[in-house]
Order: C-alpha cells, then sequence, then structure tokens
C-alpha cells in the first residue's frame, strides 16, 4: 500500500499498516532534515482519561472531551466521527509509548501539567523521530523529496514523482496524509480576500492542498467551509512559512495592542484563556494592513513568556512610534488616555475598555510586538467515514482510498479549535486509515517490478 505524506498522520498510518502486515511505501515531499511537515510544530495531544496518568492529572472523560469539542466547534462537527476519536484516545499513550514516543513527566518539563492534554518530551520533532525510526525498523520504504501525481480511486497503479523524476508505482491502496491547503496562498485569497496577503503560515510551505483539489474534481464529497481557517496572532517578524508555535505571542493580556494608525479597537484582556489566541488572530486579520502592535513599559516585561524575537524597545514613547511607523501624537494620546482610565486593575469611561490586568505604561523603555496573523489550518477538506475512507459525492467511499490528518480534520472540526486536537485527530485517524488500508490490501504484497528496476536509480532513504 501508499501512504502520501511523512507527518505524524502518515507515519501512523504507515506503522498500523505495517503492524497489520502489508507492505508499505511511504512519499514524503520534504527532504530528509525537513521531514514531517506541520507536525514539527506540534507539542501536546487531548486524551480522555477516567483516572490521573503519570503525564496528565485528575481526570478528563469522554464526556468532558465532547463538551468541550461541541463549545469550541458550535456543533459543526461529525459526531459520529468525533465521538469515534475521543473514545479511541483511550489507548492511544500506550499505543504511541511502545512507538518510542515519550510524554513530558511534570518533575521532567517546563510546561505545568495538564488535565486535557498530554505534552510530547522534545515536542513534535521527537514526535516524528520516534515514528521515523519505528517505521524503519518494521520495514516501511520511505521516499524523501517524493510526492504523488495523481491519485485515481480504484487504480492500482499511482503516478508520483520522486526527485523531480516521474514514476510509476503499484499498490492495493492509498491512505491520503499529505495536509490541507493552509499553505496554498492563492487559494485562500480566492475564500478569504485581501486577509489571504497578510497571513503568516505557521506550517510547512507544502501544504497546498494538491492531492485533495485532484480527488475534489473527480468526485470526492467536499467538507467544511473554504472561509473559515484557524488563525492566531503571531510575532509580525515571523518567517513566511514555518514558523511554528515559539511565534505565538502571550504578551496581549499585559499590554496595549494599536493598529498601524496608533489606536486601540478592542479589549486585551477580554479573554485570558488558549482561546485568547484565535481571537486576536482574527482581530488583527480585520486590522488596515493585517498588522498590529502589543505595546508594553518595562513594568510588564517579566509577566509573559517572550516571543522568539526581542522586541523593539525606545526610551520614549516617541521614539517607539517612530521604529514602528506610527504617528507619535497619536500612540503618545492614546497611551495617555489609556493611563488616565486604568482604576487598580481596570479601566473605567474608556473605549474600548480593559476589563482586567489594566497597568499604566509609565516606565521606560517602552516595548513592542508586532503582530500578523498566522494560519494554522484551513477548516475544509475531504469527507471520510468511519473507516476513515474518502467519501465521493454520491455518498459512496472511494474505492482504496482513505485519509488521515489535516486532509480530513474538517469532519471533526468544522471550526474553532482545542489544544492538542491536531495531533490527537492526526494520530487516530491515522492509525484507522492504515489498517483499514492494509485490510483493503489483503496480502503483504507491494509495488511493480519498476521499483525494483528503478531502486537503484532513486533509491529508498531513511534517515534518524
Amino acid at each position: 500500500m501508499l501512504v502520501v505524506g511523512g507527518g505524524n498522520a502518515g507515519l501512523c498510518a504507515a506503522i498500523a499498516a505495517r503492524q497489520a502486515g502489508a507492505s508499505v511505501l511511504l512519499l514524503e515531499q520534504a527532504p530528509l532534515e525537513m521531514r514531517g511537515g506541520s507536525s514539527r510544530h506540534g507539542r501536546n495531544l487531548r486524551l480522555a482519561h477516567d483516572f490521573p496518568t503519570a503525564y496528565q492529572r485528575e481526570t478528563y472523560t469522554e464526556a468532558a472531551f465532547w463538551d468541550d469539542l461541541v463549545r469550541v466547534t458550535g456543533a459543526d462537527t461529525d459526531e459520529a466521527l468525533a465521538r469515534l476519536a475521543i473514545a479511541e484516545t483511550a489507548g492511544l499513550a500506550d499505543w504511541m509509548q511502545r512507538c518510542g514516543v515519550e510524554f513530558q513527566l511534570p518533575p521532567r518539563g517546563a510546561l505545568p501539567p495538564s488535565r486535557k492534554t498530554a505534552f510530547l518530551l522534545g515536542g513534535g520533532k521527537a514526535l516524528l523521530n520516534a515514528y521515523y525510526r519505528t517505521a524503519e525498523r518494521l520495514g516501511v520504504r520511505i521516499l524523501f523529496n517524493s510526492s504523488a501525481a495523481s491519485v485515481r480511486p480504484g487504480a492500482n497503479e499511482f503516478a508520483i514523482v520522486s526527485h523531480g523524476m516521474p514514476r510509476m508505482v503499484q499498490a492495493k491502496s492509498v491512505v491520503l496524509a499529505c495536509g490541507g491547503p493552509q499553505a496554498n496562498i492563492g487559494w485562500l485569497r480566492q475564500h478569504l480576500g485581501e486577509v489571504a496577503d497578510g497571513l503568516v503560515v505557521r506550517g510547512s510551505s507544502d501544504a497546498d492542498g494538491r492531492v485533495m483539489f485532484d480527488l475534489l474534481a473527480q468526485g470526492a464529497a467536499p467538507v467544511g467551509d473554504p472561509t473559515r481557517c484557524h488563525i492566531v496572532a503571531v510575532d509580525g517578524r515571523a518567517p513566511a512559512f514555518d514558523g511554528g508555535i515559539v511565534t505565538r505571542l502571550d504578551c496581549v493580556p499585559y499590554s496595549i495592542v494599536v493598529d498601524r494608525h496608533g489606536r486601540r479597537f478592542h479589549d486585551e484582556a477580554a479573554s485570558i484563556g488558549p482561546e485568547r489566541y484565535a481571537i486576536w488572530g482574527e482581530l488583527v486579520a480585520r486590522c488596515p494592513g493585517q498588522i498590529a502592535h502589543a505595546i508594553f513599559d518595562a513594568t510588564a516585561e517579566t509577566l509573559f513568556r517572550p516571543s522568539i524575537f526581542p522586541p523593539i524597545r525606545a526610551a520614549t514613547l516617541a521614539g517607539l512610534a517612530e521604529k514602528l511607523a506610527i504617528d507619535p501624537g497619536t500612540l503618545i494620546a492614546t497611551v495617555e488616555a489609556f493611563n488616565q482610565a486604568v482604576s487598580q486593575d481596570r479601566t473605567a469611561g474608556h473605549t474600548p475598555p480593559k476589563t482586567r490586568l489594566a497597568r499604566k505604561l509609565l516606565m521606560p523603555p517602552f516595548s513592542s510586538t508586532p503582530m500578523r496573523p498566522g494560519i494554522t489550518f484551513a477548516a475544509f477538506g475531504l469527507r471520510v467515514d468511519a473507516q476513515a475512507r474518502v467519501l465521493m459525492s454520491d455518498g459512496q467511499p472511494a474505492a482504496n482510498i482513505f485519509a488521515a490528518g489535516l486532509i480530513m480534520a474538517a469532519n471533526v472540526l468544522g471550526r474553532g479549535y482545542l489544544a492538542g486536537m491536531g495531533l490527537t485527530i492526526g494520530t487516530i485517524f491515522g492509525r484507522i486509515a492504515g489498517r483499514q488500508a492494509a485490510e483493503w490490501a489483503n496480502v503483504s504484497w507491494f509495488k511493480s517490478d519498476a521499483w525494483y528496476r528503478d531502486r537503484g536509480q532513486f533509491g529508498v532513504e531513511s534517515g534518524r
């Protein structure tokens, strides 16, 4: 069988299929040193558990998990698939540990223990390294710099491109785990308008949705809304692609946030929970030029985790405004009006208000972190069933085509997001897709004579 995509979902599919007895070829579009796509930036999974574990405190029942998912999605989720995913998390950590994945134990890690998620020791890169080692040990064949050119339902031969060279490989079934369209700026512009031009892509630039669009053109059923995506506020100096979680900003509740004209536009501390990241992503996306600035003074700098980039500093507000290309008079007036309105830890008679954590900005140096909207994923993809089979527009499953990860995540996350949910969906449906594709393939059978003939030319690449 063939697995397209070498991130978390694809590796889980490949390992599960190999454990079920299938011969597996995995295609990873990136080179070895960049393998894993957006999974490299992951750090935790959401897991239900009825008892405390070594890496999750207290309990987090399936019912509580479901309630959280309904709350963030507004019930825009396939209930059967969502409940399946939640139930499957119960034994997930044990399987992952057998594959070499380590979880952060409270005495060992820098992140606080969580009731709802388990943190990965070493983050997404350590997860991927463990899975690649397991896949190689089990005999999964891996090609880097390789992708599917076209996937036709019912076919037993598929066109791929490896190291720039076209090839044909034979496979009885295919798992698509090559991500969604979140890095396809042209597609985003069609559905989001000019907002797309200011977006930073937090993950891999390879997530262009090409394989997904190919299947949709062949009659696969879509799921989700192309105008919806998960956006968070990131440091405005982040790279266009692959900045990951280290560019996410924690400074907002302790700052005032102004647009490029130097004016506040929202209560910075209206939300201080995890949902604030997405709230501010949407707010900044609506700002002129998709840019904003978090402003704080010297007394606030130690109150939050800093960005990976140092703040922009100046001895005076006027000097800071000049560095930010903001009219100095406007920024000074904004700060003075805010300072006058601060009473205890909130503002009084000021619009927009700051309802908590309000602090006067008085002590230099004054600092700023620029903010831009960063896209994590688009809430759009391929519709699947409980066997992770891709469904066609007539409701019937596509012969021998399965999907896992962000390419189908909108079945569960029609809108909104829960911390750790991306890796959870990829792991659960990766395992399901791998097992089901292996069952379809039926025997440990692999590839065409062309594979063996060409193997010496473009080889099987692997790495630790």
